[in-house]
């Protein structure tokens, strides 16, 4: 592990932001929480990422959680925490270094080309990142590739871990409850009833892993939904599988460290330090170039129409923030002219496969939709 620095105590400013930085109109991008903005820095120009917050016990737990951890390379640098008010309500500003390069997803979709190596070296720094928040006794909770930034978008870029907003200190409890997950990257365990605890992050890391290899999720809804009886059903049991073609010519090595990494069984799923210790991980550069059939896999399909989805997915995500429900302008599927309206009408039901669905969310949007139960539980 890289040496780091331990941060010091978090001190909220409470003079307004505006004093020492000025606010743009660019959004770089928005979650389940709101708008990312950019901000410039009002004495030497920098640009940062300003992610806003409503003051309450979540928001500052995390913060906190955030700061401590973003002493570590490979986790989003916390700048500043402003406590301001913005329309008569207290919020929490956090001053974040811009990740210009994007999301993991994102910057794979630009290469040209992507082997297994390639892949190794990913998830080499994912799980130093993680390996971080466990030595600290914290558990992320929502591992997915749409948390993973990269810095820049050169050869030198830094890939780092961001949003611990479903991040739990497990030092203060001794297993965790609550339902937290992003669905393909849910860990058994975490669907209930049972307790669970820092070993969910270490499944998550698995399915981004297998998706990294093939570009496809090795859990999903057969029928469109966010999760399913079935798709939970197959999560509980560790059914997926190697036999499709994509994972033909992958290394036995990578097959095996899955394998230990979705083990159903968090007492018997690998540690996170067994994960770094693995020859596929530790070896990276020894690990074949074998071209991957990932970008092919992500990039399909994505000339359909994709208006649909997007109301689809703000819609639940509004849900989930228990919003009062926006008028969205709904197209009837038997008049509509899209592909792919057309296609499910040619075809008497829905033509895209899930797994398509995931790999346009994942290279469009970046959100595959959150299911965040009963916050305040452990």
């Amino acid at each position: 592990m890289e040496k780091y620095q331990q941060r010091s105590s978090l001190k909220y400013k409470k003079s307004p932001i505006t004093n020492n930085y000025t606010i743009s109109k660019n959004v770089l991008g928005s979650g389940i929480s709101g708008q990312v903005k950019e901000v410039f820095s009002n004495s030497d120009g920098q640009k940062y990422a300003l992610k806003i917050l409503k003051d309450n016990f979540n928001s500052r737990r995390e913060v906190e959680l955030h700061w401590k951890s973003s002493a570590y390379h490979h986790v989003v640098h916390i700048k500043d925490v402003y406590e301001n008010s913005i329309d008569g309500q207290n919020h929490l500003l956090i001053v974040m270094e811009c990740m210009e390069g994007g999301e993991l997803f994102v910057q794979i979709l630009d290469k040209k080309g992507f082997n297994e190596r390639e892949a190794a070296e990913i998830m080499k720094d994912m799980c130093k990142a993680v390996k971080f928040l466990h030595d600290m006794k914290i558990v992320h909770r929502d591992l997915k590739p749409e948390n993973f930034l990269y810095s820049t978008k050169d050869k030198n870029s830094v890939l780092k871990l961001t949003d611990f907003g479903f991040a739990k200190e497990t030092a203060l409890f001794d297993s965790l409850q609550t339902p937290c997950y992003t669905p393909y990257y849910v860990a058994p365990e975490v669907l209930g009833p049972e307790n669970y605890d820092k070993s969910c992050d270490i499944w998550s890391l698995g399915v981004i892993m297998y998706i990294l290899l093939c570009g496809l999720p090795p859990f999903f809804s057969k029928h469109g939904l966010a999760i399913s009886p079935g798709m939970k059903k197959c999560i509980r049991l560790g059914k997926y599988d190697f036999s499709h073609s994509k994972f033909e010519h992958v290394s036995q090595d990578a097959k095996n460290l899955i394998r230990g990494m979705l083990n159903t069984n968090p007492n018997q799923r690998l540690t996170i330090d067994e994960v770094i210790e693995n020859k596929w991980i530790s070896q990276y550069i020894k690990v074949p170039k074998t071209p991957l059939l990932t970008i092919e896999v992500l990039k399909s399909e994505t000339d359909e129409q994709w208006d649909e989805i997007q109301q689809e997915m703000a819609r639940v995500l509004q849900e989930m923030r228990g919003e009062p429900p926006k008028t969205f302008k709904i197209k009837n599927p038997q008049s509509s002219n899209s592909a792919l309206a057309k296609r499910r009408r040619n075809k008497g039901g829905n033509s895209m496969s899930p797994i398509h669905r995931l790999a346009r969310n994942v290279a469009k949007l970046g959100a595959a939709p959150l299911i965040y139960i009963n916050s305040l539980k452990a």
